[in-house]
This record gives structure tokens, sequence and C-alpha cells, in this order.
């Protein structure tokens, strides 16, 4: 039986045509005309200057950078995420802090944070910034967060690597802090394969970065070099695969939208299985169909359900392992936990790729039979 991935790369066949320009005039590396055009389309979404590198692990190790982030400082970092959000800033030789999620859209708490802020502020020493991420492909709270922060003047990164097409009131995501990374994996909504986006104030900002990504090269013939660089530029060849992505990005997010609408009307009748909530602030990506499940409703636990979809060949996850709950983090400082520990307990990611098509019908049917299955073995118990 072939298997159903969570989330893969959904090609529409204009991308082949932007790699075939690459290829045809040579433009193979870190320069290019894809280079440049991607660069000004994405700008144009959201609203700033923008830097193509080679990771979103690497846009927010760079927006980090340019935010001043070093040795000795603090950051802080939702809890719920994935471990890339946390990762740089141990790079810099910085320290994070985490914070718990709320429940309405699973993100950074603002109540939490302001407390934070506040404690610090008490006693003289402010985090250097703060990473908020867009869960699954929800924003969080940004009014709240970014009136939080600018009370106590400390700068904020987005980590939008899950949420590209998502909003705020209006506002698309990336484009609401003083800096936005975004990543163009192979399981996101639009993919170079390999690749991620930086956000950033002004073009000297984009140039610090752009600078700081081809390994921090002086001008000139010679190969001098003043400052710590790497080799985080994105290639001409696969900016040319997110020329072909970035066009239909509205269409990915109505189909993954879509995928969740009909897990939703399918499962309508199941006590237990309850969606990810939707904010009332903006639009929800849906980049991954996000449930939770009720053990004593639905008579499986979460993790009985993610073994019987793989015995069916299916693919399904966990929600984000908290940072606080990593071998990593051992001994990392969070501010409570409870709300991102119940999440990961009980949350589940079901396949939600955009050209999941006929085989969401499969993931459904195996839901519903994981449930009966488990609730028949569960009567057999008490009346045996």
């Amino acid at each position: 039986m072939e298997r159903i991935y969570l989330s893969v790369p959904h090609m529409e066949g204009t991308e082949l045509s932007f790699v075939q320009q690459a290829f045809d005039s040579n433009w193979l590396s870190s320069v290019g005309p894809n280079l440049d055009a991607f660069e000004a389309q994405f700008s144009e979404l959201v609203g700033k200057p923008c830097v193509a590198l080679a990771s979103g692990t690497a846009a927010i190790h760079l927006g980090l950078r340019l935010l001043g982030v070093g040795p000795g400082d603090e950051v802080v970092c939702p809890t719920l995420t994935f471990v890339a959000s946390a990762s740089p800033i141990r790079y810099l030789g910085a320290t994070p802090v985490f914070v718990d999620s709320e429940a309405t859209s699973w993100n950074m708490d603002p109540d939490l944070l302001r407390e934070l802020l506040t404690q610090r502020a008490s006693a003289g020493k402010l985090p250097r910034a703060i990473v908020v991420v867009h869960l699954f492909g929800q924003m969080a709270d940004m009014d709240a967060i970014r009136a939080a922060a600018a009370e106590y003047a400390v700068p904020v990164l987005e980590d939008a690597a899950e949420a590209l097409g998502a909003d705020y009131r209006g506002s698309p995501a990336g484009s609401l802090a003083e800096v936005g990374a975004f990543s163009f994996n192979g399981n996101k909504i639009i993919t170079t394969t390999g690749g991620g986006m930086l956000c950033v104030p002004d073009e000297e900002c984009a140039a610090r970065v752009r600078f700081w990504s081809t390994q921090a090269r002086e001008p000139g013939v010679a190969y001098s070099h003043r400052q710590l660089g790497y080799n985080y530029r994105m290639s001409n060849v696969l900016a040319g695969i997110g020329r072909g992505q970035l066009s239909v990005l509205p269409a990915r997010v109505a189909s993954r939208r879509a995928v969740f609408q009909r897990y939703v009307h399918a499962f309508r009748n199941l006590a237990g299985m309850r969606p990810m909530p939707e904010a009332d602030w903006g639009t929800h990506t849906r980049w991954l169909s996000c449930f939770t499940v009720d053990q004593a409703q639905l008579g499986c636990s979460r993790q009985q359900l993610i073994d019987f979809l793989a015995e069916c060949s299916i693919e399904a996850r966990p929600v984000w392992k908290p940072m606080h709950q990593q071998p990593l983090f051992e001994g990392a400082e969070c501010w409570r936990g409870e709300v991102a520990d119940g999440l990961f307990r009980d949350g589940i990611c079901l396949p939600s790729s955009s050209n999941l098509g006929a085989a969401q019908e499969r993931v459904i049917e195996a839901v519903l039979d994981a449930v009966a299955a488990h609730r028949d073995l569960g009567a057999s118990c008490v009346h045996g």
C-alpha cells in the first residue's frame, strides 16, 4: 500500500522553466536573475526588503544577529515550537528563556511574556530579543505581543517558517516585527526544496545580511575577511523553483484549508477529536491539519491513533515536543508550560499536503477504523 506522508512538495510545472533558465544562462550559484526576482517578488508580498538564504534556520540565525544578540544575552522563545526556533539562540552564545502557549492559537502567551519582561526589567536585565513563532500556519497575537515588547523596547523576530500566506488583521506573516524569517523546506506550503527568507527593515540591513551570508568577504579581488560570515546564500537554481511556487501561493493555502475542513466535517460526530482553533484575528493557512485527542471521550489515545495509522502506511505525528522537555535544553528557564505539555500529549498532525486529493479518504477511514477498533477493545475488556 502506497504510503501517505504528512506534507509533501507540490510542484506547479512552471518551476522547471525558471530552473532551465538558470541552466541555460549558467547562473547556478548564489547570484543570478532568479535570485533577484524571487527576493523582489517576496518583498512585494510582505512589504519589506528580503534576502533569500539556504534555510529558515539560517534566516533566524542572521535575523537574531541583526538584532544584536550575542554571548550572555537572553532571548525569549515559545516552548511549543520546532527546535530550529531556539537553536540559533545558542549559535550566538545566548540563552533561551521559554514561554508557554495560550489556548486560543497555541502560540506564545502574551500575558506570560509581559510578566517575564516586567520581572526582567525590575532585575535590571532585559532580554535582547523575542522570537515569536506562528505555529502550524496560524499567527500569534501580534498586537498584544508587540505592545509588551514595545513597552520594554525589546525587538521581535517573527518565525513565520510555518505560516507563509497567513495574516494578522490583514497584515501578512513576517511583516509585523523588526525581522521575519520563513522556510521553504520540502514540507512547507511552498518549497524551494531547501531554503529560507529573511525580511528586514531596510536595504542597509539587507546588504548586511547578504554580506554575512556570503562568508563576509570584503570588496575587492582578494579574499579578505574582517567579520565572521556563513555560507548561507540561496542558489539561483533554487530561487527559480521559488519563483514558480510563489505564483501559486494563494491556491496552495486554499487547498490546505480545504483539506482541514474535510477532516473537520468527517470527524464532526467524534467526541474527543477537536480541531486546532482558528483565532479571530486572521487567516490560518492550515499548513498542517492539527487536532487534539481526548482519550476518555474518543476511546483511544493520541499515540494509539498514530500507531494505528502507521500500520495503515499513513504518516501522522504529534505536535511539536516543547523545548522545555528537550534534553538539549535541560535546565533552561520556562515560564509555565502546562498548556504546551497538554498539547504535546494530546495533539496530532494528520496528512495535509495540498495535493492530497482522494488519498484523504483513506486517512479519514483509517482514523474512524482506529477509533472503532479501540472502542470495541475497551468494551471487550469491560465485559470480558
